[in-house]
């Protein structure tokens, strides 16, 4: 491909070429027609004699310039898209002489093909060993999922025949596979489990392959293991995986503490922000009471950034999954027979197949942040159902079957008592005003005591809104910082 500066050399000569001449007919033809339709007062450089000059300013032809770069990009595309092809059959049909002159030639060894495979996925599910170490040897990432779903829902998607789809899937990939099935986020180990090669599976995971990744059905390779051996070494592999992962947060998170990646995208809330740092700490420590799940009461005016915590809580717990962070407008539960929302509707009533919203939602993610928005406008009954939720960590469902939920996290906010809780921030900040003065005044070196929230402030104001002394409470001043 031209380099900037001898692509603008020749657009130049192309457009002026009645000063610097043409070298053929074809060049002759482009400038005529591009004698329409010129765009006035742009500068250029131009290239004279091995220097550059400052030209007048001209009135070029923007069309033909744009026109043509776009040109040499599409043409540089098409090369890079007949390279990848050529790399994709070289995948499946073992060569390796032109897989590693591909990678010479600096093609990108996890280029997928248009409907969502790579060249790790061909070789995997075609057993090409040969091939598999040379990509794998290059740092080619095991860990890239496959986009296709099936040929319907691919066909569907990138508004292409169905059968176009089916054939180019059979050819180009394997017509081993169960075109009905979906295959969208199976990786490489997927593959090689399908195809149970044991040899295969071990050369991936010591390239670095997540034997916990779960594909978009939340199956991961050990879902498909058929054979004992291949199962074992799955199961070991996930053990030694999980316990490097949490190895490597823990580092994480000494070099950047929770508080830091909260303080982030939150503006003031110290006091709530430190509280809830501490708690979320002890929990990835295991320094917590495993039988019941943490909860949060966040209290506060509107806009003081209760929900935005909770986003952030979810975030640093569970990166960007969106099945882990789970949000209900309680305003939305006023109404008693709006618990059937909740846990589902019991046997014989409407919606009892479909299962409740929140059970639904736990079952997919148990770990999840669940995030209960403005808590006082639900109804009565919908709390009594929380009592057993946060009290036990579990839910019946209208069909009967308990979930499980221990892991979870709950947050509840509220806007009850704002005005007290705001006015009492503004307290304790003059109190801390007042005892930086007296420090000075009296030249004191002592360390100040930091300042807390009182007992009769909890007594008065918290506890009423309470009534249960079984959650791990965070009370969030709205002016305290």
């Amino acid at each position: 491909m031209l380099g900037a500066q001898n692509l603008s050399i020749y657009l130049l000569r192309l457009i002026r070429g009645t000063r610097y001449g043409f070298r053929s007919s074809w060049e002759k033809n482009f400038a005529r027609r591009c004698k329409n339709s010129y765009v006035p007062a742009v500068h250029f450089r131009s290239f004279h004699q091995n220097s550059w000059k400052r030209a007048s300013f001209f009135s070029y032809n923007f069309a033909a310039i744009f026109g043509s770069t776009h040109i040499l990009l599409k043409c540089q595309n098409d090369i890079n898209s007949a390279k990848v092809k050529e790399l994709l059959d070289a995948s499946k049909l073992n060569d390796s002489n032109t897989i590693k002159r591909l990678i010479d030639e600096g093609v990108d060894i996890n280029s997928t093909h248009p409907l969502g495979w790579t060249s790790l996925h061909v070789a995997t599910i075609n057993k090409n060993k040969e091939v598999l170490r040379i990509l794998l040897k290059q740092k080619a990432d095991p860990n890239i999922g496959d986009q296709f779903t099936n040929a319907f829902e691919t066909a569907k998607r990138k508004n292409l025949h169905y059968l176009r789809v089916l054939m180019s899937r059979e050819d180009e990939f394997s017509n081993r596979l169960n075109n009905r099935a979906s295959f969208k986020g199976c990786t490489a180990l997927h593959y090689a489990v399908l195809v149970n090669d044991k040899d295969i599976v071990e050369m991936l995971l010591n390239a670095g392959a997540d034997p916990t990744l779960e594909n978009d059905l939340g199956h991961s390779p050990l879902a498909y293991a058929g054979s004992a051996p291949i199962k074992q070494l799955l199961e070991d592999s996930s053990k030694k995986f999980i316990n490097l992962k949490k190895k490597k947060e823990a580092e994480e998170r000494c070099r950047f503490p929770i508080e830091q990646r909260l303080k982030e995208n939150i503006v003031g809330q110290e006091g709530a922000i430190s509280a809830v740092a501490s708690a979320i700490r002890r929990k990835e420590n295991e320094w917590y009471d495993e039988d019941h799940p943490l909860v949060f009461l966040f209290l506060g005016s509107s806009g003081i950034g209760k929900t935005e915590l909770a986003k952030q809580i979810s975030k640093y717990l569970h990166k960007d999954a969106k099945r882990a962070f789970i949000r209900f407008d309680m305003s939305e539960y006023q109404e008693k027979h709006e618990v059937a929302k909740f846990i589902g509707s019991p046997p014989g009533y409407i919606g009892h197949d479909e299962g409740g919203q929140l059970t639904k939602k736990l079952q997919e993610s148990p770990n999840a942040v669940i995030l209960f928005d403005e808590i006082d406008k639900a109804h009565t009954d919908v709390l009594t159902i929380m009592l057993q939720l946060f009290d036990e960590g579990r839910l019946t469902d209208g069909k009967g079957k308990t979930v499980e939920c221990k892991d979870a996290i709950f947050i509840m906010t509220s806007n009850l008592a704002s005005d007290q809780i705001a006015d009492y921030g503004m307290q304790l900040r003059e109190e801390q005003r007042q005892r930086y003065q007296d420090k000075r005044k009296n030249e004191q070196n002592e360390i100040i005591e930091k300042v807390t929230v009182s007992k009769q402030f909890k007594d008065t104001v918290i506890k009423p809104i309470l009534k249960v002394g079984k959650f791990t409470i965070i009370v969030s001043l709205c002016q305290y910082e």
